[in-house]
């Protein structure tokens, strides 16, 4: 599978999410699924030939995360529809998850088979591969912040509990995903917890969304606090995933920006 081709599975299950989301409004359930399906096949087929092509889980580079990140995007909008029916979340998952496609096309990344020895331990794929949904999800969450916070500007029981529910197990997930990073960490370096510039953000980012779920416990009433606390806890995130290979701290020091470029 060449990445220049690329492009031709992006417009195909682009297109096929965003008929699915389109059906979402026109109540067409069966049609949603079909088409967001397709969409997730199409894409999926693409990550799996990078996967036999390269030789290695296509997860190294900034450019293979976000692969992984784009899928799971629709995923979650699609998860989130079938289960309460929220219509809009398939349409802004479907345009974030284009957004990170378009950022890999103008910044594709290098795709070559080599994989230093520390990313041949077999928790490195299941690892990455966690943390990428639990984002995902966390993601969703913080969509349903941002739709709250800025366009309906007012919260309900309803749309609470459906982002009090995405944040519980994009947690789940994201403490998951930092268990197999300790694994892997155990493995390759030695040791479980270093204290890497990644390892102190991983941290800050899982005690953001710790702190939320205890205040939404404590305050349920304060939702508009609680929806700034997710687009806190969402940038902090980011910057854990890509942000700190920018950062001083972590140059020349953290084993992490192996995946910078």
């Amino acid at each position: 599978m060449s990445w220049n081709l690329f492009i031709w599975f992006a417009l195909g299950a682009v297109l096929c999410w965003a008929v699915g989301a389109f059906f979402a409004w026109k109540g067409r359930s069966a049609l949603v699924y079909s088409f967001t399906l397709a969409g997730l096949g199409i894409f999926f087929a693409f990550i799996v030939g990078m996967w036999i092509s390269l030789e290695r889980p296509p997860l190294r580079t900034m450019g293979e995360t976000r692969l992984w990140y784009s899928l799971f995007l629709p995923l979650a909008g699609l998860i989130v529809y079938s289960r309460w029916r929220y219509k809009w979340i398939l349409s802004f998952s479907v345009v974030l998850s284009a957004v990170f496609i378009c950022v890999n096309l103008f910044k594709p990344g290098i795709h070559s088979k080599a994989l230093m020895p520390a990313l041949q331990s077999p928790w490195f794929a299941p690892h990455v591969i966690v943390y990428m949904f639990s984002y995902a999800i966390l993601g969703a969450a913080t969509l349903m912040a941002i739709y709250m916070l800025f366009f309906k500007r007012m919260a309900g029981d309803v749309e609470m509990n459906i982002t009090d529910n995405l944040a519980y197990v994009g947690l789940a997930f994201l403490t998951i995903g930092m268990l197999f990073g300790a694994l892997w960490a155990k493995e390759a370096w030695g040791h479980y917890w270093a204290w890497d510039p990644k390892e102190t953000w991983a941290a800050v980012t899982w005690l953001c969304y710790l702190a939320y779920i205890h205040f939404r416990k404590a305050k349920p009433a304060e939702w508009r606090t609680a929806c700034w606390m997710l687009l806190f806890a969402f940038a902090c995130l980011q910057l854990c995933w890509w942000g700190i290979n920018y950062l001083p701290s972590a140059q020349g020091r953290s084993v992490h920006t192996y995946n910078m470029k």
